[in-house]
């Protein structure tokens, strides 16, 4: 068997010689660094929003229903038909204003027969006067006896009796009459009318003509829990010279009816829904607000000064704690927070600093130390009023 030649043994030793080489440097090449591999990843898009520091006044938000102030359903007082009803459906009329008118004849003549009664029982009672200071004359005179002068006494007492009757019967057929013309009660706006002219009123009609409705100024009732007497009492102590202000909106929430003021705490708590009733008057020229409607009532019961505000979305739960994600140097973090009061637009919270950069959308796939690249800031929206509702 021949041996390998000289060009063979050199070949093999530089062949062997070169992959220890390459085995030595790929153990010894440095492996890329985290930091390398983070820098590499891409950052994650977020729309963030920046901690504001207002003064952010706190509503009670509430179902209120309109009450008039004076609501008055015209009746009739007397029988007769109504021979006029000058006063249109839907028109405003005045205190003192002609409503309607009934027949009035029957009445007329029962006070002119009243009249004349009376003026026969005065006449006769002018004339037993007469006889009676003659009688005590012939008295002093032992001329008539003392039986006489007594009975002449009692006769003139009876007369006075008799005249007080017919006065009295005179002034119920002077009230009677009054009734025929119905004149308004009070300031207001005329509702349906449910009788016509030419019908047949009686007093005990259930139904009446009509109803006079008062709508300026006008009155909204609202209940709230019990719990919050103290600081509704406090209020009203606290605001003598300055009136709480209350906002009444259509029942959806979206439409402002009126501003009015809050005019009064029921005297007493509902058992039967622990709730007690306020009262709060509006100016209503204008007619937005209508009897016995339904509103939505908001009464600021609270300014919070200097407070820290995010929208409400921003915030996120914990095991057992609220969070935020805080945008820092282009990386985020958790930040754990206090929320002292919420709505579905804005938290009012403590644990950040005003300028604070905190995510609004794009929270899924955070993880702390995640980079992130801001999209746009997110408007605060609504980041001005703290609102809870109690219905």
């Amino acid at each position: 068997m021949a041996e390998p030649s000289t060009f063979g043994k050199w070949f093999g030793s530089a062949l062997v010689t070169g992959c220890a080489v390459v085995a030595v440097a790929i153990y010894f090449w440095p492996a890329p660094s985290a930091a390398t591999a983070a820098v590499a990843a891409p950052a994650i898009p977020v729309r963030v929003v920046t901690v504001e520091q207002r003064s952010v006044p706190v509503l009670v938000s509430a179902l209120g229903t309109v009450r008039s102030l004076r609501s008055v359903d015209i009746r009739p007082q007397v029988d007769g038909v109504l021979v006029e009803m000058p006063v249109r459906e839907g028109q405003l009329v005045s205190r003192g204003d002609l409503l309607a008118r009934i027949d009035d004849r029957a009445i007329v003549a029962a006070l002119n027969q009243a009249e004349a009664q009376l003026a026969v029982s005065q006449a006769q009672l002018a004339s037993a006067r007469l006889d009676l200071r003659r009688y005590q004359a012939l008295s002093r005179s032992s001329a008539i006896s003392a039986q006489t002068l007594d009975q002449q006494s009692a006769l003139v007492t009876q007369l006075e009796a008799t005249v007080r009757t017919n006065e009295a019967s005179v002034a119920a057929n002077q009230v009677q009459l009054s009734h025929t013309r119905i004149h308004a009660p009070n300031d207001g706006r005329v509702g349906i009318h449910n009788v016509h002219e030419g019908s047949l009123l009686r007093a005990g009609d259930a139904q009446g003509l009509f109803s006079v409705v008062q709508l300026d100024p006008i009155s909204v009732e609202v209940a709230l829990p019990q719990g919050m007497l103290p600081q509704l009492q406090a209020l009203l102590a606290g605001n003598d010279h300055d009136p709480v202000p209350l906002q009444a909106y259509s029942s959806d929430g979206g439409t402002l009816l009126g501003e009015g003021r809050l005019a009064l705490i029921d005297n007493r708590v509902s058992s039967q829904t622990g709730t007690i009733r306020l009262k709060a008057d509006f100016a209503n020229a204008e007619g937005r607000l209508w009897p016995d409607q339904s509103v939505v009532v908001k009464l600021r019961v609270q300014t919070l000064d200097d407070a820290l505000v995010i929208p409400q979305r921003a915030l996120r739960q914990g095991i057992d704690h609220v969070l935020v994600w805080r945008v820092v140097d282009g990386n985020v973090e958790t930040q754990a927070v206090q929320v002292l009061h919420t709505d579905n637009e804005i938290a009012v919270i403590n644990g950040l600093a005003a300028g604070d950069s905190v995510v609004v959308d794009g929270h899924s796939r955070l993880r702390p130390g995640t980079a992130v690249r801001i999209l746009d800031e997110a408007p605060g929206r609504g980041a001005a009023v703290a609102e809870r509702r109690v219905f």
